[in-house]
């Protein structure tokens, strides 16, 4: 499966489009790492706790994403974005979606 964010797949036509996809991810964000990032927020560094649960995030959205285009008979994702948000209460929900235009591709 071919992901990218152009509009289309350098030297493959598109043969078919089949639809937007997207994959959606609600991760929590422990106490733990609410401690650890706010001792970080403190002394100033990165917060690599908070990172590595934005990246398994994103990997998750564009592994959904990708999913559901092959259910759908696709072999590529063009236009492919990702949003992020924090949610619920006290924005303790980490929610991320990946999108795109599931097509065929001429291989």
């Amino acid at each position: 499966m071919i992901i990218t964010t152009t509009p289309s797949v350098e030297g493959h036509p598109t043969k078919n489009y089949v639809g937007v996809v997207f994959g959606e991810v609600i991760n929590g964000v422990n106490f733990i790492k609410d401690f650890t990032a706010g001792i970080t927020n403190i002394f100033g560094g990165r917060a690599g706790e908070y990172e590595e649960e934005l990246i398994n995030a994103r990997e998750d959205a564009i592994a959904e994403m990708s999913r559901r285009a092959m259910g759908k008979g696709a072999n590529a994702v063009v236009g492919v974005k990702v949003d992020y948000e924090t949610i619920g209460q006290n924005n303790s929900m980490l929610m991320v979606i990946a999108s795109g235009t599931a097509v065929v591709i001429e291989e």
